[in-house]
C-alpha cells in the first residue's frame, strides 16, 4: 500500500500505599480480574503548565486533606468499564492512581455493569469484543451500522428498560460520592440509575465521562447530561457536541489520561532534542541496558504483542544493515514468550540473505509495468519502484551498501516501565491505539503507525499524520524506508519530536482527578449545608 508520511494514541479489600506498586497498573491489561480498591497516603506533585489550577491536598492526622487551610475529605470513587480493549482498565487505573495522590485515604473500585448486571445480549460485550479485535472485517461493519442514531436510541431504551433497576441496585450498593464512566457503553442507563439513586439518598452523586478515544469516537459516548466530559482532542469535542450535543461548558480538553510515570518522565526530560534532554535520554539508555551510543528504536503491538511484530523487525533489521545505520531495535513483545524466544535465537544472517531476494522480485515487476494493461496496477507498480530507486540514491544500491551497520535486536515481555523505553528510544512503531500514542507524545515520540482497528481508532491515525509527528504505513518495506529516512536526517527527527511534545498531555490525568474532585467536594458541602438546615428547620 501507498505509504502516507507527515513531516516536519466486586467490591475488594483497602490496602495500604506502600503495597500500591507499578506492577498494580499495567497499560493494555485485558485480565478479567477486576481492579482492587485501594486507599493510599502518597501526594503527586502537581503539574504546572495545566490550564487547571492545582491545588494539592496535603496529609491531615484526621484523614482528611487540606487545601489552604480548608479540609477536604477522600472520596469513594466508582468507575464504570469493560475489558473490551486495555485501554479503558488503562485509562481507570492512571485517574486512580491520582485520586490516591491528591486526595489521601481515597477507595476506589472498577465495575462492569453489563457482565455483571446485564442481560443479553449486553453481557457478552467483552468476549464477543475478543473475537471481533481478532477479526478486523467483522468488527467494522458491527462498529459502523452501531455508530448511528437508530441503533444508539434503541440501545439505550431497550437496555434501561431491561436492566436499569438491577445495575441502580448494583451501583447503590457501593454508596460512591461520584461515578466516573471509561467506556463508551456505561453512559446513558448507568447516568439515569446514578440520578435516581440520588433522588433516594437525597443527595447529588456527580457523573463523569473521560472518553478514552483520540481521533474518533462511537456515539454512544456522549450524553449531554453528564457532569462533565472530558476529551482528548479537539476531534473529539467537536464529535460530541455533533453526534450529542454536548453543551461547550460541560466539555473539557483535558488530554487522554496516562500512567503516572509518563508524567515524571514527561518533566525530567523536557525538550529531548536539547543537551539536557540527550543527556537524560543517554542516562536512561544505560540504565535499560541499551548501548547510548546507537539509534534506539521502540517497535509494540499493544499488550499480547501481536500486530505481525516479527515481520516488522525482520525489515528494519534489513534496512538498517543494508544502510550502515547502527541500531538496537527493542522489541516489546507483551505476553507472547515465544516471539521473544524467537528473537533470541534468531539468524540474523539469514534475515539479510532473504532481504536480498527482493532484487529479483523488482526486475520482475518492471517487466509486469510494461505488459500489464492496468492502470491501476501499473500506477502501484510505479509507486513501488520509486520507493526502490529512492533507496538506491540513499546509497544502498541493489542492497550493496558502502558500510554495514552494527543492529542489535532486543527481545523484552510484558513491562512495567514502558515510560523509560519510550524516552530511550528515538521512534516508536506500533498500532494506533489511543493510549499508546498518547505516552509517545507525552515524552515527544515520533510515531510509525503500522495498523489500526477499523473504527474508533481510524481517527488516531489522523491525529497523528495532522500533528507532524509520525506516519501511517501497512507495507513491511515502506515501514523500513521510511524509519531508516527518519534515523538519517537529524533535523526531520528533531521536528518530529517538537510537534508530539506540541500534541502532548503528560498531566491530564492529574488535570481531571483534580477538576473532578473539586466538583465532587463542591456538591458534598451543599449536601452537607442542606441536611444541616433539614435538622434545624425540624428542631423544636
Amino acid at each position: 500500500s501507498d505509504l502516507s508520511v507527515a513531516v516536519a494514541s466486586s467490591k475488594t479489600t483497602t490496602t495500604d500505599a506502600d503495597s500500591f506498586s507499578r506492577n498494580d497498573f499495567k497499560q493494555h491489561d485485558e485480565s478479567t480480574n477486576p481492579m482492587p480498591k485501594r486507599a493510599g497516603l502518597e501526594i503527586l506533585r502537581p503539574a504546572v503548565d495545566s490550564h487547571i489550577d492545582h491545588k494539592v491536598p496535603q496529609a491531615a492526622s484526621n484523614n482528611d486533606s487540606v487545601v489552604g487551610e480548608k479540609q477536604v475529605k477522600p472520596l469513594k470513587v466508582l468507575f464504570l468499564s469493560s475489558d473490551t480493549g486495555g485501554g479503558h482498565r488503562a485509562s481507570a487505573e492512571s485517574l486512580a492512581k491520582q485520586f490516591l495522590s491528591h486526595y489521601p485515604g481515597t477507595t476506589y473500585d472498577l465495575l462492569d455493569i453489563w457482565t455483571e448486571e446485564g442481560c443479553l445480549p449486553y453481557r457478552i460485550i467483552a468476549p464477543a469484543y475478543k473475537h471481533l479485535s481478532k477479526h478486523p472485517a467483522q468488527w467494522r461493519m458491527l462498529y459502523h451500522a452501531s455508530n448511528t442514531r437508530p441503533y444508539e436510541w434503541f440501545v439505550d431504551k431497550h437496555s434501561t428498560f431491561t436492566c436499569e433497576k438491577k445495575i441502580r441496585k448494583r451501583i447503590k450498593s457501593y454508596n460512591p460520592d461520584v461515578v466516573v464512566s471509561v467506556h463508551p457503553a456505561m453512559n446513558y442507563c448507568p447516568l439515569r440509575s446514578v440520578k435516581k439513586i440520588g433522588e433516594e439518598l437525597g443527595k447529588h452523586i456527580p457523573f463523569f465521562t473521560v472518553v478514552t478515544d483520540y481521533g474518533s469516537g462511537h456515539c454512544t459516548w456522549f450524553q449531554p447530561e453528564v457532569e462533565k466530559m472530558f476529551v482528548a482532542s479537539d476531534r473529539i469535542r467537536k464529535l460530541a457536541k455533533k453526534r450529542g450535543n454536548v453543551p461547550d461548558e460541560n466539555l473539557i480538553e483535558s488530554g487522554l489520561p496516562i500512567r503516572k510515570d509518563f508524567d515524571t518522565q514527561a518533566t525530567a526530560l523536557g525538550d529531548r532534542m536539547t543537551e539536557e534532554g540527550k543527556s537524560y535520554q543517554l542516562s536512561i539508555r544505560k540504565d535499560l541496558g541499551i548501548d547510548p551510543n546507537k539509534k534506539t528504536i521502540l517497535v509494540m503491538g499493544g499488550g499480547e504483542g501481536a500486530g505481525g511484530l516479527k515481520d516488522i523487525v525482520d525489515e528494519l533489521y534489513a534496512s538498517f544493515t543494508k544502510r550502515g545505520i547502527d541500531a538496537t531495535i527493542v522489541v516489546v513483545c507483551g505476553r507472547n514468550e515465544k516471539l521473544v524466544k524467537h528473537l533470541k535465537n534468531r539468524d540474523w544472517d539469514d534475515v539479510i540473505a532473504q532481504s536480498e531476494k527482493t532484487k529479483k522480485r523488482n526486475r520482475a515487476l518492471g517487466l509486469v509495468k510494461k505488459v500489464m494493461p492496468s492502470r491501476r496496477v501499473r500506477n502501484r507498480v510505479n509507486v513501488y519502484l520509486e520507493r526502490k530507486n529512492r533507496s538506491k540514491v540513499n546509497g544502498n544500491d541493489e542492497g550493496q551498501p558502502a558500510n554495514t551497520g552494527d543492529v542489535e535486536v532486543k527481545g523484552l515481555g510484558f513491562v512495567t516501565n514502558m515510560a523509560e523505553y519510550m524516552v530511550a528510544a528515538d521512534i516508536l512503531v506500533t498500532k494506533a491505539g489511543p493510549g499508546t500514542i498518547a505516552e509517545a507524545a507525552a515524552v515527544g515520540l515520533p510515531v510509525m503507525l503500522t495498523s489500526f482497528l477499523p473504527g474508533q481508532e481510524a481517527g488516531n491515525v489522523d491525529v497523528v499524520l495532522d500533528g507532524g509527528f509520525g506516519a501511517y504505513c501497512e507495507d513491511l518495506e515502506g515501514i523500513s524506508d521510511e524509519v531508516s529516512s527518519w534515523l538519517m536526517d537529524d533535523s526531520l527527527l528533531a521536528n518530529m519530536s517538537r510537534a508530539a511534545t506540541k500534541e502532548g498531555h503528560p498531566h491530564a490525568a492529574s488535570d481531571i482527578v483534580l477538576e473532578i474532585g473539586k466538583i465532587t467536594h463542591r456538591y458534598m458541602e451543599q449536601d452537607k449545608s442542606k441536611q444541616g438546615q433539614s435538622i434545624n428547620g425540624d428542631a423544636p
